[in-house]
């Protein structure tokens, strides 16, 4: 089958090379990223390894040939997953990859906001040595922790956020406790963690909660909250964020994730003195990246050879 990576900003694609030449397979390197140039560079292929690529339906109509699409990361927002399950495409993405390196970038944002850390480098290297200007910090087992969604990363996050003393809550429609979840999370409403939690930590997708955190939202969490969001821009409606903190509707937020991205620095949310933001980093590490880009070629070559493949996002009749 001939594959086709159709846009990577990464420095190489090495790695990718190697697994498909141990199976005796090529691949080539396009730049396409909208519909257009999609279709025309890359009508020939049967298998797409995408980036930031649009995969439509119309890209689908003029790509006869195409039969998997499987994308760098766990998103698939870029690809129309209903039209490829009605055009028998087999879409699929890399879940796990990077699912140690976003639950510590998470836990290391809470712990920064909740220690006042970035506050506090800042002020004792513009103002003065004193601690006071600090207060209140809290104990962490005296803090709650909320985590909407509790899938692979979610869980990766709540297990060590308790080892580290806090108490874990959580929310997700399809968790199924089980006797060692129930050693580090209690499965909640998720009205009971928008009001209970000292730390709110986003691992859900985008699809079907957009704007799940807006005005009204914060309004009923804690004054002292902070939010956390390693999950997908657009989860948070960063106007009504803006206004919650302007406000002091809550504490602060940490965003790895946002609208628009790239976000320039003229955003109004940057303005912030309890915002922190990192550039969608969070899934990132050497090793991470280096599995990532393995494990789409090594996808690839299964469906190719027509065995099951790991991670596959729709299921074909």
């Amino acid at each position: 089958m001939k594959v086709i990576i159709t846009d990577c900003d990464h420095d190489s694609i090495d790695i990718e090379k190697k697994v498909f030449k141990d199976a005796g397979m090529e691949v080539e390197l396009k730049q396409a990223i909208t519909e257009d140039e999609v279709i025309a560079q890359c009508q020939d292929a049967e298998i797409f390894i995408v980036q930031y690529a649009k995969i439509t339906e119309k890209v689908m109509d003029n790509c006869p040939k195409l039969k998997y699409v499987v994308r760098y990361g766990v998103g698939v927002d870029t690809i129309d997953v209903p039209a490829a399950t009605k055009h028998g495409i087999q879409i699929g993405n890399v879940p796990d990859y990077g699912m140690n390196e976003v639950a510590d970038h998470a836990i290391s944002l809470a712990l920064a906001m909740v220690r006042k850390i970035v506050k506090m480098n800042a002020f004792t290297k513009a103002e003065k040595w004193d601690y006071t200007n600090s207060i209140p910090v809290h104990r962490f087992n005296q803090m709650t922790v909320g985590v909407i969604g509790l899938g692979r990363i979610g869980r990766n996050f709540a297990k060590k956020m308790n080892a580290l003393g806090f108490k874990v809550i959580g929310t997700d429609p399809y968790f199924k406790p089980t006797p060692e979840t129930d050693e580090y999370v209690t499965p909640v409403t998720m009205e009971e963690v928008i009001e209970k939690s000292d730390v709110i930590s986003l691992h859900c997708p985008a699809d079907g909660n957009i704007d799940l955190f807006n005005k009204e939202t914060f309004k009923k969490m804690k004054n002292n909250a902070v939010l956390i969001n390693v999950a997908r821009g657009g989860i948070i409606n960063e106007e009504d964020l803006d206004q919650a903190l302007t406000d002091g509707e809550i504490a602060g937020a940490a965003l790895d994730c946002m609208l628009g991205e790239p976000v320039s620095k003229d955003s109004p949310l940057f303005k912030h003195e309890n915002v922190i933001v990192t550039p969608h980093m969070a899934w990132y590490s050497e090793e991470a990246a280096q599995e990532l880009k393995r494990k789409v070629a090594e996808e690839s070559v299964r469906f190719a050879n027509g065995e099951e493949i790991h991670y596959p996002i729709n299921h074909l009749s």
